[in-house]
């Protein structure tokens, strides 16, 4: 068997004096057909042993990171009346060096099936409607806005 059938699976077609160029050069270095088919064939089935090994390895290694993150995942669950922060994706387009991409907070008017929610931004009075995904909750409080002065005096 030939290294081209075997590789191809099919038998080559050369012109005569090429035919001829080949079956001279394997006369001249004394090879040995059969032996060398043997050979070929063991690389092949070495080469297929390795490929399922590194299959194998690979799908473990998806499986026990799928594992870790999957370990590391807190659900969220939101309720209407919340205050939240929405990302901001565009914000990738043109960063700030130390710029945050949440803003808000924002508070959530109504939670639609399938990971819609109605936000509200209280200062515009404006509603619009985004993904779950993209919202987190706001743990922070208002800020005091009242200003408290302390004077000191010498004892």
């Amino acid at each position: 068997m030939s290294p081209y059938k075997l590789v191809f699976g099919k038998a080559c077609h050369l012109p005569v004096e090429l035919e001829h160029k080949a079956y001279w050069a394997i006369k001249r270095l004394n090879l040995d057909l059969e032996a060398s088919g043997e050979k070929r064939m063991l690389q092949l089935n070495e080469l297929e042993e390795f490929r399922r090994y590194s299959y194998e390895n690979a799908k473990l290694y998806k499986e026990k990171t799928k594992q870790w993150h999957d370990k590391r995942i807190h659900p969220r669950s939101f309720e209407e009346g919340q205050q939240v922060l929405l990302f901001n994706s565009r914000l990738k387009l043109f960063p700030g060096k130390l710029k945050s991409r949440w803003f808000g907070p924002f508070k959530l008017l109504k939670i639609h099936p399938f990971g819609a929610v109605d936000l509200l931004e209280e200062k515009i009075g404006y509603k619009f409607k985004v993904n779950d995904q993209r919202i987190k909750h706001y743990w922070g409080e208002p800020l005091a806005r009242m200003k408290v002065t302390t004077t000191l005096e010498d004892p």
